[in-house]
């Protein structure tokens, strides 16, 4: 495995707490910590999410810019993906209203989020956001769950929702699968279809086969994004300490991209 792969750590997500592990960043300088641990283990961008003060998933620009102010201080090389994740909370709009306000040089977008009820409205917001953002040169990873979402996105982009420029997206694994456990077969489908009007794609995947999902994505081109969020495991089943020991764990099978490489991936 010699070309570069991207390795994103997502060490907290919206979601799991201390209670789930003990080390779950949750704070803003926790999360700072975790970002410097993941960087010197081999990720070269972040994916970050920031909670409120009961540790609940949040989309708030004042605390994403004290995450981003703290993050280009504390570990300056290091490229930071925010997340709009609606966990249920947020509407279309508000996610949009973030990243406006915000101007993130990366941010996920779930597109099936993004894109509502596919009504009008929906459609005529979703278009707005999407080529707003290319505008602005925020660079978007597009997140989709399954190959029906791929094909709606091909469709979004035959239709102008999508700026025809070449997108990155993120396929996650296990989302809908019992117990949510990933498993690499899921990849199949979408390695059949090729992804070839893609400029880059990574995958994540949920439960403690993480592992075995990004060395089959690094085997067919794709690019990988680990940690808490999804997982708490290592290869061999026991429970990580850390985020960055899932990250370190995959570097020592891949070539880790640099900052660099990973700007040029990403089409930048």
């Amino acid at each position: 495995m010699t070309q570069p792969t991207i390795i994103m750590a997502a060490p907290n997500g919206a979601r799991k707490v201390k209670t789930d592990h003990p080390a779950m960043p949750v704070t803003i300088m926790e999360t700072i910590v975790a970002a410097k641990e993941c960087h010197a283990a081999g990720a070269s961008i972040l994916h970050a999410h920031v909670r409120d003060d009961d540790g609940k998933h949040l989309l708030d620009t004042g605390r994403y810019q004290t995450l981003l102010d703290g993050l280009r201080t504390e570990v300056p090389n290091m490229l930071v993906q925010i997340t709009t994740e609606a966990v249920g909370i947020y509407t279309p709009q508000q996610q949009s209203k973030l990243v406006f306000d915000l101007k993130p040089d990366f941010v996920s977008v779930g597109f099936r989020e993004m894109i509502g009820d596919g009504s009008q409205i929906a459609r005529d917001h979703a278009t707005h956001f999407y080529h707003h953002s290319l505008d602005g040169q925020i660079h978007i990873q597009h997140i989709l769950y399954d190959v029906d979402d791929l094909a709606r996105f091909r469709k979004a982009m035959a239709e102008g929702i999508l700026p025809t420029a070449r997108p990155h997206v993120l396929l996650v694994l296990g989302r809908y699968s019992g117990n949510f456990q990933s498993d690499p077969k899921e990849m199949g489908p979408f390695i059949a279809d090729g992804l070839p009007d893609m400029a880059s794609w990574s995958i994540c995947a949920f439960g403690y086969r993480e592992f075995d999902v990004m060395i089959e994505a690094i085997k067919n081109g794709g690019h990988c994004r680990v940690g808490f969020e999804n997982n708490l495991h290592l290869r061999d089943g026991t429970l990580a300490s850390t985020s960055a020991d899932l990250v370190r764990q995959l570097a020592d099978a891949c070539q880790p991209a640099t900052r660099e490489e990973t700007l040029r991936i990403f089409a930048l």
